[in-house]
């Protein structure tokens, strides 16, 4: 597949959220860049505003599981 020169952005819905792919061609048969944005990313980054200074640490294991994150997703 050889896509044409160019970006596109493109997201999806997947059970965690939402899944995007950004991918620049310079025309070849390989990508010039591929960038994946991951629902576990987006979730965790929303915890911030989930937390205050009156959450208890006992709160934070049952905040990290309503986000339902995968670490490993989340590790760039």
């Amino acid at each position: 597949v050889r896509p044409p020169k160019g970006e596109v952005y493109v997201r999806t819905e997947s059970p965690r959220g939402e899944l995007g792919f950004y991918l620049i061609s310079d025309g070849s048969d390989t990508p010039y860049r591929l960038k994946c944005r991951s629902p576990s990313f987006c979730n965790l980054s929303a915890m911030e505003e989930m937390i205050s200074e009156d959450t208890m640490i006992a709160d934070l294991v049952a905040i990290v599981g309503s986000i339902d994150i995968v670490l490993g997703d989340v590790d760039r």
